[in-house]
């Protein structure tokens, strides 16, 4: 925690594969007026590994921790790429979060992508690796698969982020990413408001477009010259709209 110390607050919630230490330069010029509470989700930074694979509602809760332990008064939540797909979690959820007023997401993930040829052939070629191993009964079976999730032809079909992993963390992921919130948007009763960089290569136009569409109080930024990392390419057109919003009742 960081910041005036007096409110209003603002929680940042980092991406996958990323940290706090990430967010910290907009958390540096967020102290200026406000109370910055920045999280390491498990397995992230400093924070160890989940005791077993997390998907999305185990990190929404320990959100919902955070915010019950160190937030007073109204608040707002400032999330980047898979950070925003656990903010979009838990504001949809029945009563929302108490405090919260605004949403901010960049590059938010938890939209379906369009699917590419090169994803089908991905998923026949492992749908075909393991059918061999799942005629087999009981534990060889079970040996079996999990030899074949191990593998190297395995890993080469997987992302780049799901090869640079393994154990707790690589089942982590794998639920992470397979969870999509999109029947859920319409149920986020706070403002919103997206950026996404021009040449972001993580997260489509098309997706932040149905998040825009899907929320019922939700605009859209596009910043031109700026990735995934929209906050740190182009820091000046983030911070503006960011404190503008924040603003503006």
């Amino acid at each position: 925690m960081s910041g005036t110390g007096t409110a209003p607050s603002v929680l940042l919630l980092h991406g996958w594969g990323s940290s706090a230490s990430v967010m910290r330069p907009m958390a540096a010029w967020l102290e200026n007026t406000h109370t910055v509470v920045s999280v390491d989700f498990p397995g992230h930074g400093r924070s160890p590994n989940p005791p077993s694979p997390w998907g999305v509602p185990e990190n929404a809760s320990l959100v919902q921790q955070v915010v019950n332990q160190t937030i007073e008064g109204p608040f707002s939540i400032i999330a980047h790429s898979n950070g925003g797909r656990v903010a979009l979690f838990l504001a949809s959820e029945d009563g929302g979060l108490p405090g919260l007023e605004k949403i901010v997401l960049i590059s938010p993930s938890g939209v379906r992508r369009k699917r590419t040829l090169r994803y089908y052939i991905r998923i026949s070629v492992a749908t075909i690796l393991k059918a061999p191993f799942q005629i087999l009964p009981g534990r060889p079976g079970e040996f079996a698969l999990d030899w074949l999730r191990h593998s190297l032809i395995w890993r080469l079909l997987g992302s780049s982020d799901y090869r640079s992993l393994d154990g707790v963390m690589r089942d982590s992921f794998v639920k992470t990413v397979n969870y999509y919130i999109e029947q859920r948007l319409n149920a986020v009763p706070y403002p919103v408001l997206i950026f996404r960089g021009r040449k972001d290569e993580a997260i489509t136009q098309a997706q932040v477009e149905t998040m825009e569409h899907a929320i019922p109080d939700a605009g859209l930024v596009t910043v031109e010259e700026a990735g995934h990392y929209a906050f740190l390419d182009r820091p000046d057109i983030v911070r503006a709209a960011i404190i503008h919003f924040l603003k503006t009742d």
